[in-house]
């Protein structure tokens, strides 16, 4: 039987786990110079299924402006370098005796601002999994037997409270990586 507080503790838990997840993407999008994490968004069409790139190669930052994919194995770098190239992150990889170069191309202002569109995207995806997770804890709450209605109003008004809090975590987040992005 779920309670009030199990409600709004599981309710701030996924809501942690969206901040942790738009940060994770938010460091996927590259600024300045080369980071391996810029990759984590890659899926690799191998063996049949989609597998994220640092599970079919290893990824290393040798330069600022440069990354290196050693794929694990060395038949599939075409594949790697196909979806590198498809993913959307403006690269063009080439593939050189097993490995794969990745130089990163200088930011201009169109490119930071493509890299602002996906950011926002990201994090209007946070906004929207916040929202679900609230709107699923409200409908927890309504469905319980045993509370008063003045419980469930003042825990939907904490809810509510919650839900402004990690937007604005969000958007905090947000802002940072987005002067990150267009700083020069």
């Amino acid at each position: 039987m779920s309670t009030i507080s199990q409600i709004l503790k599981d309710c701030r838990t996924g809501m942690d786990k969206s901040i942790e997840s738009v940060k994770h993407q938010f460091s996927s999008i590259r600024s300045g110079k080369a980071s391996a994490s810029m990759l984590d968004s890659v899926k690799v069409e191998m063996y049949g299924s989609a597998m994220a790139l640092n599970q079919v190669a290893s990824v290393s930052a040798p330069e600022p402006r440069m990354l290196v994919v050693t794929p694990f194995d060395k038949t599939q770098a075409k594949a790697i370098e196909k979806a590198i190239r498809d993913a959307n992150l403006g690269l063009d990889p080439a593939h050189q005796g097993g490995v794969i170069r990745v130089p990163m191309p200088s930011m201009n202002e169109e490119r930071r601002k493509e890299l602002a569109k996906v950011l926002h995207k990201y994090g209007e995806d946070g906004h929207i999994a916040i929202r679900h997770l609230r709107t699923n804890a409200r409908e927890a709450l309504k469905k319980l037997d045993s509370v008063s209605e003045d419980d469930v109003k003042h825990a939907e008004k904490e809810l509510q409270k919650a839900h402004d809090d990690y937007i604005a975590k969000v958007d905090a987040a947000m802002k940072a990586k987005e002067q990150e992005i267009m700083a020069v």
